[in-house]
């Protein structure tokens, strides 16, 4: 029974793109086949891959942070900087309708991506410095995610930044914590879960993605090629901006992997959970974080086989 589960565990996250594909495929053309999944069930699921997160992560990880600060410095002020500034700039370049502006800017202003690490890892790339500027940008995002946001789309909307702050309190920081808190002294028993907890977070993230496609559909199929255009060029631009950071600055080309695919994937679970909190008024807000799910790790699986070959 074991083997069994274990198989289908690295079998699913070994297929995440599949995976979310379908899902996403199945929410988007057979609505009713996931209508059942509430929108008040993000958060809480959010918080269960911050906690499967958190519990991969050991103290030698922030030791990285410490030992090599420079790297984590610049990997975040990039993923800070870049992606937030590519997301103002499409909005205003092809003048997006308010709902898919906030939806894209907020994108644009959360931290890098859980799946980056695992791309990275495909990719030879350097995994300490993608795990050290993960759990900085994580542990930094409740002050600058509503920050930023405020700062690009304040103007348009009405941005609860105190709200923001503590659902991110509450939905990544907090399981974070919990779960590196429970590895660390329940270490026996979370090596026993470790190698399901990739085939729960692919699923939880489906279920996510599901959920905001499948209450969404119908608009979803009447701007398609704007939103899908909006989210590639975001998540292309961020790839090459952060491997061309890498090469101005002449790091190694592992470090310049890291970078680019920390910076390119973004926690686009943690933009589809914060649109639906604070931005019920616009509810396509939430629609380019889930197809950014659905996208980078499609990307993001082209670019690791493009990276490996220089690594």
């Amino acid at each position: 029974m074991f083997s069994t589960l274990l198989k289908i565990s690295q079998w699913i996250s070994s297929h995440i793109t599949i995976v979310i594909v379908a899902i996403s495929a199945l929410a988007l053309f057979v609505p009713s086949s996931c209508l059942w999944i509430s929108t008040k069930a993000i958060n809480p699921l959010l918080g269960i891959v911050m906690f499967g997160m958190g519990m991969t992560l050991k103290p030698s990880d922030f030791k990285q942070v410490f030992t090599r600060p420079k790297d984590v410095i610049i990997g975040c002020l990039a993923q800070f900087i870049i992606m937030p500034l590519i997301a103002w700039a499409l909005c205003k370049t092809f003048s997006l309708p308010t709902e898919l502006a906030i939806g894209v800017i907020l994108l644009g202003c959360c931290p890098g991506g859980t799946a980056s690490n695992v791309i990275t890892y495909l990719a030879k790339g350097d995994v300490a410095l993608s795990v050290g500027m993960t759990t900085v940008s994580t542990l930094l995002a409740p002050l600058l995610t509503p920050f930023l946001t405020y700062l690009l789309a304040g103007k348009s909307v009405d941005v609860d930044v105190l709200g923001m702050f503590i659902s991110i309190l509450q939905v990544v920081i907090l399981p974070i914590v919990a779960g590196f808190i429970i590895d660390y002294y329940f270490g026996k028993f979370t090596r026993k879960i470790m190698p399901f907890l990739p085939m729960i977070s692919t699923i939880t993230i489906a279920i996510i993605i599901a959920c905001v496609i499948s209450h969404n559909a119908q608009k979803i199929l009447e701007c398609t090629l704007l939103i899908w255009g909006m989210v590639i060029i975001h998540n292309l631009l961020g790839l090459g901006l952060g491997y061309a950071i890498g090469t101005l600055l002449h790091l190694p080309n592992p470090k310049r992997s890291a970078i680019a695919i920390e910076v390119g994937m973004q926690n686009s679970g943690l933009a589809t959970s914060l649109a639906t909190t604070h931005f019920a008024l616009y509810p396509m807000a939430a629609i380019p974080g889930a197809i950014f799910s659905v996208w980078h790790n499609f990307s993001g699986s082209i670019a690791a086989s493009i990276f490996r070959r220089h690594n």
